[in-house]
């Protein structure tokens, strides 16, 4: 049945991907109230809005799967971090708490690229072991949703734990979209116009469109000359950046000003928010409630949930026994993309993988020498 409750829910991507997957959300929670509130109305009223922090998890109810989000700011590569040093980057120990308790088959937890590197390395250690300790064979990997069917560049950690007592291993699915088969924002962005909701054109200084045009397609503020009257100064690539319709959008990100919205490839204007949805893969009847920057929030920090249903589908072979064990040491593109702690079937004990142990001709985008935690 795969009964799945869903913590830190946003406004449902994850969700929706692995409910498309067959799976049954009886439970959810989010503390925002227009990403409840779009969740509401999408998915189900099974959602709980409020601190997680204040739910007896007595009143949870017993799962199969657990999934989530844990707040991603704190260690976001894009702003300043402090990862598990703030309060905000220690809620991941409210989910490992639910999930101790609750002892569900598998917990699927995702988070930002940003996290393997947050405290030189020591959190993504720190957030593994405390997850293992809960009697879990536990792995992270980084995963780019382009290549699961997402028309943006988009990579997130997911951490994903079986209960050790269950015998199917893990494995990260191949590509099912190799880059020579993306799909592209252009592809993405056919006939949006025509869609009625959340689909608004904000309004621009006239100082920002001509900015805009001066930009080229795919290109960003670097493109404007140095000399010029519009020429603006970028800590990051998002700045002014333009949509190539030949390629995947680049990350859209959730909040933040300086040119950081994400621009269309023709019009010299910001993408709306029913773009941005495309480019996550929502269906076009997905109705997001709240202002356009609530809404860009709730889209820019949620999970893709055509490219998360790749990896549910991976996962239901958990509960149809449609698996076979596989050698913890066994050197493969789906499980050693990262050279991560990882445990696997054998009881109890960590596996901790070297670089050198990696097939390096099967990785694909791979930045595993930059990444290295051992």
């Amino acid at each position: 049945m795969m009964r799945t409750v869903s913590l830190f829910s946003g406004c449902g991507g994850m969700d929706l991907g692995f409910i498309w997957s067959g799976y049954q959300i009886i439970w959810a929670n989010e503390i925002d109230s227009d990403a409840t509130e779009t969740y509401n109305n999408n998915i189900s009223n099974h959602i709980v809005q409020g601190d997680i922090n204040d739910i007896d998890i007595t009143t949870i109810p017993e799962c199969d799967v657990i999934l989530g989000g844990f707040p991603c700011q704190d260690f976001s590569m894009i702003w300043k971090r402090k990862g598990l040093e703030s309060e905000r980057g220690n809620l991941y120990k409210k989910f490992v708490e639910v999930v101790k308790t609750k002892q569900p088959k598998l917990f699927v937890a995702e988070n930002v690229k940003g996290l393997l590197s947050a405290n030189k390395g020591q959190a993504i250690k720190q957030i593994i072991k405390d997850f293992s300790d809960c009697g879990y064979d536990t792995n992270a990997d980084l995963y780019n949703f382009a290549n699961y069917g997402t028309p943006q560049l988009r990579e997130r950690v997911l951490i994903i734990g079986i209960r050790k007592d269950i015998s199917y291993c893990y494995k990260k699915p191949k590509p099912t979209h190799p880059p020579d088969k993306y799909v592209t924002s252009g592809e993405a962005l056919i006939g949006v116009e025509k869609v009625p909701y959340n689909n608004e054109h904000q309004n621009i200084k006239p100082r920002t469109q001509k900015i805009l045009e001066l930009i080229p397609e795919g290109g960003n503020f670097q493109s404007i000359p140095i000399d010029s009257p519009y020429y603006v100064k970028g800590m990051i690539s998002h700045v002014y950046r333009r949509l190539d319709r030949n390629k995947p959008s680049t990350t859209i990100i959730a909040a933040g000003g300086g040119g950081t919205w994400g621009y269309h490839y023709e019009e010299p204007r910001p993408l709306t928010n029913r773009e941005r949805a495309r480019l996550f893969g929502y269906p076009d009847n997905f109705k997001f409630v709240g202002s356009i920057s609530s809404v860009r929030k709730q889209i820019g920090n949620s999970v893709p949930p055509i490219g998360i249903k790749v990896i549910a589908d991976e996962l239901k072979k958990l509960f149809t026994d449609d698996f076979q064990s596989v050698n913890p040491y066994e050197e493969s593109y789906e499980q050693l993309s990262l050279p991560i702690n990882v445990t696997k079937s054998k009881r109890d004990k960590i596996y901790q993988i070297p670089i050198n142990t990696v097939k390096k001709k099967k990785i694909v985008n791979s930045e595993y020498k930059q990444l290295t935690l051992l």
